[in-house]
C-alpha cells in the first residue's frame, strides 16, 4: 500500500511467487518484514491511538473471519478486505478502474482468495457492515479506515458509504463469476 515499487516488484514475480519459488519467496518475506518493522518503528506499536497503515483490508477481514467460523484464515479473509478496499477506493474516484483491476487480478494470480460465497446474503452483508462499529470500537470511538489514494499511496477516511460497500461486493462477486471486472 505504502510501496508502488514493491507493488511493482510483486506483480512482476507474480508466478514466481505463487510458485513459491524460494529465492522470490525469500524476498517476499524480508520485504515485508521490513515494512512491518519500519511500521512498528515510526508508528505506534501498541496500537494506543490508531493501528494504521496495518489496517488496510483489516476492516471487513475480522468480521469475515469471525462469520464463517475461522474456515477463511486470517491471510485469506485480509486479501478479501484488501480487494473490498480497493475497489472502494476506486468507486470513491481515488484511483482508475484499471488500477483498481490491476490489483485485484494481481491477487487472483496469486491465488489468494477475493470474494466468499458468505458474502451473497443480505444478512451477511449487514454482519460485515456491522464490522465497521467494532473497528470504531477497537479505535477508541473515531473510525480510520485506510483507502487507496492512488497506487502507493493512503490516505485515512473516518466514514464508509454503506450503499457503495454493498456495490464493491457485487463488482467482487461479478469479478469472480466472470474472472473480469464488470467496473
Amino acid at each position: 500500500m505504502k510501496d508502488l515499487s514493491f507493488y511493482e516488484w510483486i506483480e512482476n514475480n507474480a508466478e514466481k511467487i505463487k510458485e513459491r519459488n524460494s529465492s522470490e519467496m525469500e524476498d517476499l518475506i524480508f520485504r515485508c518484514a521490513d515494512k512491518h518493522l519500519e511500521h512498528i518503528r515510526n508508528g505506534d506499536p501498541f496500537e494506543l491511538g490508531s493501528s494504521r497503515p496495518l489496517d488496510f483490508g483489516h476492516w471487513s477481514a475480522h468480521k469475515l473471519e469471525q462469520m464463517t467460523d475461522f474456515e477463511v484464515l486470517h491471510g485469506e479473509a485480509v486479501s478479501i478486505g484488501i480487494s473490498i478496499d480497493v475497489l472502494y477506493s476506486y468507486l470513491i474516484g481515488n484511483i482508475s478502474r484499471e488500477e483498481a483491476y490491476r490489483v485485484v487480478d494481481l491477487m487472483n494470480k496469486l491465488g489468494l482468495p477475493i470474494y466468499h460465497p458468505i458474502l451473497d446474503t443480505e444478512e451477511a452483508r449487514f454482519i460485515l457492515l456491522s464490522g465497521l462499529l467494532d473497528f470504531q470500537e477497537h479505535l477508541g470511538g473515531k473510525l480510520t479506515i485506510v483507502l487507496l489514494e492512488k497506487l502507493g499511496v493512503g490516505k485515512d477516511y473516518h466514514h464508509l458509504d454503506y450503499p457503495l460497500v454493498l456495490k464493491t461486493l457485487d463488482l467482487l462477486k461479478n469479478f469472480c463469476q466472470d474472472q473480469k471486472p464488470s467496473l
